[in-house]
Order: structure tokens, then sequence, then C-alpha cells
């Protein structure tokens, strides 16, 4: 404990969200955490008057943007127990969910990153809703990175690239970092 303080006060940790000093908070500092609050929204290309069905954090911008870019490229596992907790909290009870998932890395570029960062969401995710976080889909393929596509590129890159197991709850949360096309249908 004595050794952590001296290293922040030699060496201040810095918020991935805003670069400000990290203090005592975890993941993220407190005036960041504030903007982060979650919402409802429907956004599917296939049906565009769809009930909310999604929980969101907000944009991908911002201290949101630079939150995840931090997660995913930066090792900041911290900033998932954050988020994940803050997802939870938007998901409405009436939704039932059974268990929680996440879109799985293909196993190149797990080993790339060395962790998959939806999966580090939705454990947190799952945990905050008590229920059971379950591995319940696969890749078949490697689908490329998604972000530089158009969405009709992605669309047609995702399909049927993932295999989901056998013998799942009736109502699961999935769980990806960043939405692109709102397209995935399960």
């Amino acid at each position: 404990m004595v050794l952590r303080s001296v290293l922040n006060t030699l060496l201040p940790r810095r918020c991935p969200g805003c670069q400000g000093q990290l203090g005592s908070a975890r993941g993220l500092c407190r005036a960041c955490q504030s903007v982060l609050s979650p919402q409802l929204q429907s956004h599917s290309p296939l049906s565009p008057h769809a009930a909310p069905h999604l929980v969101v954090l907000g944009p991908y911008r911002g201290v949101l943007g630079r939150s995840v870019k931090a997660l995913k490229y930066g090792n900041s596992r911290e900033v998932a127990q954050l988020l994940g907790t803050r997802l939870a909290l938007g998901v409405p009870a009436s939704w039932g969910v059974q268990a929680v998932t996440a879109v799985p890395l293909h196993p190149v570029r797990l080993r790339e990153r060395g962790f998959n960062q939806a999966e580090l969401l939705g454990r947190q995710v799952a945990s905050g809703l008590a229920v059971p976080y379950l591995p319940a889909l696969s890749r078949r393929r490697a689908t490329g990175n998604q972000a530089k596509r158009h969405a009709k590129e992605r669309l047609n890159a995702l399909d049927d690239a993932f295999v989901a197991s056998s013998d799942l709850p009736e109502t699961m949360l999935l769980i990806d970092d960043v939405m692109t096309t709102g397209a995935a249908q399960m």
C-alpha cells in the first residue's frame, strides 16, 4: 500500500478518458465516469422501428472512444470493469437476461492482443446482473478489421462467421465493445 502511494506520487497514473491524473479512482477519473450513463436504444438497419434492444454508453468518441481504445490497444483492463459495470446498470430487468456472452475474437487476434475486450466487458456485465457468463459463440473464420469497411462490406464479412453453442438459455445478452452497423441479429 505504501509502495503504491509512493509510485502514484512519482509516476501518477493517467485517466484514459481525459489524460488527467487518475488519483485513487479505478479505470477512469471521477469526471470521466460521470459522463458514462447507460442508454437504451434501438438501431437496426433491418428493422428501424424495433423496440429498444441495445444498451449503450454513448457514441464512440470523446471520453468513451478514448476509453475503449485504451482498453483495446492500451491494455487498460480496469476500464473494462468500469464500462461493464455501467452497462449492467442499464439492462432492464424486464428483459429477463439469463446469461451473458460476448462476440469472440479470432484466435489469431486473441493471441496478438492477449485478451478479448468484449469478453472482459461481458464478464463484468454478467457479474453486475448476477447471471452466468457463457462463451456461447465461436468464430468459424477471420473477418478482418471491420472499422474501415462500409456497412454493406461489414455485413458480407460477418455472414457465417460465427457459430453458436447448442443448449443455450432462451434470453442471452450479447456484448461487443463497439457497435458499427447494428446488424448482428441473433
